[in-house]
This record gives structure tokens, sequence and C-alpha cells, in this order.
């Protein structure tokens, strides 16, 4: 689905700079979003905070954390 009218902008390019850790601020830079009519920022803020919260930094830190097993 298109959010950005303007730049022609994807839910789907949103969320995979999201999920990589990009914040709204990042990826308005990067992307152009919202830096026209501004009609899709908040739109494109409960995205990112939506793709976010569903990878948790915490959890990702956690898996790094565990020692391996010794064999």
């Amino acid at each position: 689905m298109i959010v950005c009218v303007c730049r022609r902008i994807s839910d789907r390019e949103i969320a995979r700079y999201a999920h990589a850790g990009s914040s709204f601020d990042d990826i308005q830079f990067e992307l152009g979003v919202a830096t026209q009519c501004g009609c899709c920022e908040s739109t494109a803020r409960d995205l990112v905070a939506q793709c976010r919260s569903q990878a948790p930094v915490a959890a990702l830190h956690k898996a790094i954390d565990t020692p391996a097993p010794m064999l």
C-alpha cells in the first residue's frame, strides 16, 4: 500500500527501514516520507511504531547475551 503519495513510498519500504532499527526521523531523511504535504505523517509514524514494537531491542540482545553451550 502506498503511504506517501507525494513520494510514492510504500508501507513495505517504511517497514523494512523500521525493522532494521531506523527511527521515524531517519526514515524521513532517507526516503523523504512526510516531507511535502504531510498528510501521511501520522500513518507513517504509526507504522514505524508498530514495526519497532514487534522486534524490541531487548529481545535482540537476549539472544546475543546467552552463552553458547560447551561441547
